[in-house]
């Protein structure tokens, strides 16, 4: 049990095996009405929604579940409406809660679609793979995709509850599990030097301390600067500058979430070194550790590099003609500089 205090709100994030069955139990003194949506992707739907499903009814809930395709894709503002349109035809009100079943595309999805219902009802987050697990499932950022950018339309709606079964891992492709290990060595990069140890020497049999660990990091960090003004939150975007960018340039799809970070934090760790004082051994060890989980460290050869920095000029992190950039002077450190140029991102990414 990790505690989340941000702002005004206090959640948990329970952490272990044989959650899923537990949803309802787990959610029953949170809330009102019987009424939930309970909205998944085409795949976590066929793996977990029967389980969660049968936990809420037996806690004398209604659930509608409220399939989505799976992917990218679905963070849009068209899915949005067809989310809400379902919730509205299946009577949900007021007290009704959303439990979001999958990873981050649909915790992304399903958080908006509670934060806009009826101006705002609770949610669940039921993260089934590593990235939503150690990330996305934390902090309340919730959003869907434009044309312009990623992440461009959105709010910050915490959740009442965080429920990470590590046994939904074990259905995951080695692609899909290997990608949240991007997020988990940011984490290690800004906050926690000595998680690179952990890292080194993981045994996959031990997820769940590897969980808490991450998400007491990212709980430690959001309590600081929940809206992300002060520039406290903001480190949480390492790699990410560049990454969403590669996302936008690749069309949302080709490249995981996580593979795009990855790539990102390359960018980020070669402009920390002649931005910021990052040595280039401390730059080798960020690669070799993202090698060690198969995450990609170079661009495909005939990838378009250079409409990448023209997608970082649409990123929310530009402001005022200025990058807000997240730089690491030291393993365990990082922090927000205005002082990075476009020149500098194409330097770095033409690298890649």
């Amino acid at each position: 049990r990790v505690a989340i205090r941000v702002g005004a709100s206090r959640y948990d994030a329970l952490i272990g095996s044989g959650l899923l069955a537990l949803t309802g139990e787990l959610t029953r003194e949170l809330v009102r009405g019987p009424g939930c949506a309970l909205i998944a992707d085409e795949n976590t739907a066929g793996r977990f929604a029967r389980v969660v499903e049968q936990s809420l009814a037996g806690a004398e809930f209604q659930p509608t579940l409220i399939t989505i395709p799976a992917g990218e894709i679905s963070k849009s503002l068209r899915q949005l409406g067809v989310v809400c349109e379902r919730m509205a035809a299946a009577g949900l009100d007021r007290t009704s809660f959303v439990v979001a079943l999958g990873g981050g595309v649909v915790g992304d999805l399903a958080g908006f679609a509670a934060a806009v219902f009826h101006r705002g009802i609770p949610y669940v987050q039921v993260p089934t793979t590593l990235l939503a697990q150690v990330d996305s499932s934390i902090g309340g950022k919730t959003a869907v995709n434009i044309q312009a950018g990623k992440n461009l339309l959105g709010t910050i709606h915490q959740p009442m509850l965080v429920l990470a079964d590590t046994e939904a891992l074990q259905t995951l492709p080695a692609r899909e599990l290997n990608q949240g290990f991007a997020e988990v060595i940011k984490h290690a990069v800004i906050a926690d030097i000595s998680l690179f140890e952990a890292l080194e020497q993981f045994d996959r049999g031990n997820f769940a301390q590897l969980i808490a660990r991450n998400i007491a990091i990212k709980a430690r960090i959001i309590a600081r600067d929940e809206q992300d003004v002060f520039g406290e939150r903001a480190i949480l975007n390492f790699g990410h500058t560049v990454g969403h960018a590669i996302e936008q340039v690749a069309g949302f799809g080709p490249l995981l979430h996580g593979e795009a970070v990855s790539l990102g934090i390359v960018a980020a760790c070669e402009i920390s070194v002649r931005k910021a004082g990052l040595s280039e051994a401390e730059r080798q060890t960020v690669l070799r550790l993202l090698r060690r989980f198969d995450l990609p460290t170079r661009l495909p050869n005939n990838f378009p590099r250079e409409q990448i920095p023209a997608a970082v000029r649409a990123d929310k992190k530009f402001e005022r003609g200025e990058v807000r950039f997240v730089v690491t002077p030291a393993l365990g450190s990082a922090r927000l500089t205005s002082d990075v140029t476009l020149e500098e991102i194409a330097r770095a990414v033409q690298q890649l």
